[in-house]
Order: structure tokens, then C-alpha cells, then sequence
């Protein structure tokens, strides 16, 4: 029986989602008769410990079911390369681009594809904003509501949704919480899209609609706050062509094994909004309901995973 390190949880905000991701994972992959070893990096103090531990463990492939931090910005999987492991997700450089929620867009716009509007406010320029009013030019560039974001953070940590200037500045020092860099983004009114794209092939697109509110932390992660519509309701072609533009997205940010692409969809127009190299695997995680409509199973599609990391990396099955 070949074996599989699953690694989970870690040390980002996005800890308590990865145990849960990493957990459903090892599960599945027992049940399909893997033999499954499960690993947390903050058991370990170092990266070189972690990667003697897997040495011990000598895998034919480590399943990533990190979400943020070091686990996803590109670090361990340089670490893992490095080291000779086989890995799943993408390698070090898309990781380290797609972070990076403003690079991503930059690179996005200019292959002709729409983003909204953003700003980047760095720490060091923070105290320059000291009055209610020294904030008017962003709601002037970027209107109201705005977005405000860690630049670097997944799973909605950290994000608000601000719709008067006297709400930007805490919603500011919040965000600069979970990094050093913040993103102010034009808020884009409609529908919420994400499309899943598996070794550059777009699976169905999938629809959130969350029952009140907007889409933040609160309704992401629990159960029965929002509904799910996978395919999303669409004429084939505008479907067709948010596809198309989660595949250019794939490609222009060397992205491979799988990624989940999201879009927010206003006025026939879908808009980028960032890249995840890593999508929660979760009973309520998008990437297996975009599977599961493609008819394709939880447990095929971590075995497709698996597959297509050991052939690109040069492993055998």
C-alpha cells in the first residue's frame, strides 16, 4: 500500500479551515485504501523539521490541505521541491504570484480580462491618514461600498465590507492585522461566481448566494447560511465565457494540478477577484460541488489530483 502525507492546519488565520479540509481529505483517501499519514507544520519548529519528519515517513506524494500563510504563498512549496517530494497544487511560482491579490490583478487586467478598481495601501503609509476626511479620495477613486482586504489572506479573513468613509479606517487598521499590506477594492454589485479549474480544464461554474448579507467569513463557513447553485444558472455562453476567462487566468499565472478561479458577474461583465491555489476541500467547499457537477466524486477527484501531480512532477502511480 503506498503512502500519502496529508498536511493540515499550519499557523495561518486560515488554521482552523485547514484542519477541516486536511480531515475530510485523509478520510476519503483511506476509504479509497491509501495509506494515510496526517501531519500539522506548527507541531514542528522549523520547515527543515517538518521535511526530515517526511523523509521518515518517505511518501509517494504529499497531499497539501493547507490554506494561507507559508502553506500557500509558495514557501513550502519551494521547500517540498527542494526536498524531492512530489506535491499536490501549484508549484512555487504561481503560489507566490497568486498571493499576492494585487500582482494577480495586474497580471489579470492586462490580458483584457475585467477587475475591479483597487488601491494598495501600504503599513508604513497608514499614519499619513489621520482624519475621516483624508480617506474621501479612495471612496472618490473607488465609490461606495468598498472592499477592504489583507493583500495576502484567503478564506475572507480580515475583510469588511465598508459603505461610509467613517467605517474605512477601522476597517483599515482590521485588515493590517493579517498583513502589511491592505487592498481597497471597488465593490461590484451582482452575483457571486467561482469556477474550478482542474489541469487547465474549466468545471461547471458555481454559484453562492448567501441567504443575508454579503459573502464574508460568517456565511463562507457556516452550514445553511448560503445556498449553492452548481451549475450555476447561466445561458451556455456567458458560462462559456467565464471559463474561458478562469483558463487564460490559469495559464497567465502558471498555475497546475487545480485552483479555484472567483469572479464576482454584473451587467453580463465577470470580474476577477482572486485566485486560490489551494480551495478548501470542506462539506461546504466549491471546488468538490464543481466536481460533483461535472460528475466527478469527492474521492475521484483527489485521486485525479493525486494523478496529475505524480505525472507532472515525474513520480510514478
Amino acid at each position: 500500500m503506498k503512502k500519502i502525507v496529508v498536511l493540515k492546519g499550519g499557523t495561518s488565520p486560515e488554521r482552523d479551515v485547514s484542519l477541516v479540509s486536511g480531515a475530510e481529505i485523509a478520510k476519503e483517501l483511506r476509504a479509497k485504501g491509501w495509506d494515510v499519514t496526517e501531519l500539522d507544520p506548527s507541531s514542528y519548529s522549523s520547515v527543515t523539521q517538518l521535511i526530515d519528519s517526511l523523509h521518515s515517513e518517505q511518501p509517494s506524494l504529499v497531499f497539501n490541505g493547507l490554506h494561507g500563510g507559508s502553506g500557500e504563498n509558495g514557501e513550502l512549496q519551494a521547500a517540498l521541491n527542494l526536498a524531492g517530494f512530489v506535491s499536490t497544487g501549484s508549484g512555487f511560482k504561481a503560489c507566490c504570484i497568486t498571493m499576492d491579490k494585487y500582482i494577480t490583478k495586474l497580471i489579470v487586467a492586462s490580458e483584457g480580462i475585467p477587475v475591479p478598481k483597487h488601491i494598495i495601501m501600504r503599513e508604513n503609509l497608514l499614519n499619513d491618514y489621520q482624519d475621516t476626511l483624508d480617506y474621501s479620495s479612495f471612496a472618490t477613486q473607488l465609490g461606495l461600498p468598498i472592499i477592504v482586504k489583507p493583500n495576502d489572506a484567503g478564506s475572507s479573513v480580515g475583510i469588511s465590507k465598508v459603505d461610509s468613509l467613517q467605517e474605512l479606517k477601522p476597517a483599515v487598521l482590521h485588515a493590517f492585522q493579517y498583513s502589511n499590506t491592505v487592498l481597497l477594492e471597488e465593490y461590484i454589485p451582482g452575483r457571486e461566481l467561482t469556477v474550478t479549474v482542474l489541469d487547465g480544464v474549466a468545471l461547471p461554474v458555481v454559484e453562492i448566494v448567501p441567504k443575508s448579507g454579503w459573502y464574508d467569513y460568517n456565511n463562507k463557513y457556516s452550514k445553511g447560511n448560503s445556498i449553492y447553485i452548481s451549475p450555476a444558472e447561466l445561458e451556455d455562453a456567458k458560462a462559456l465565457v467565464i471559463q474561458l476567462y478562469a483558463t487564460r487566468i490559469w495559464k497567465a499565472v502558471s498555475l497546475s494540478g487545480y485552483a479555484r478561479i472567483d469572479f464576482r458577474y454584473y451587467n453580463g461583465i465577470p470580474y476577477f477577484l482572486e485566485v486560490n491555489t489551494l480551495p478548501g476541500m470542506t462539506s461546504l467547499s466549491l471546488t468538490p460541488m464543481a466536481a460533483k457537477a461535472a460528475g466527478i466524486t469527492f474521492g475521484d477527484l483527489l485521486q485525479k489530483i493525486i494523478d496529475i501531480s505524480l505525472q507532472e512532477q515525474g513520480g510514478e502511480k
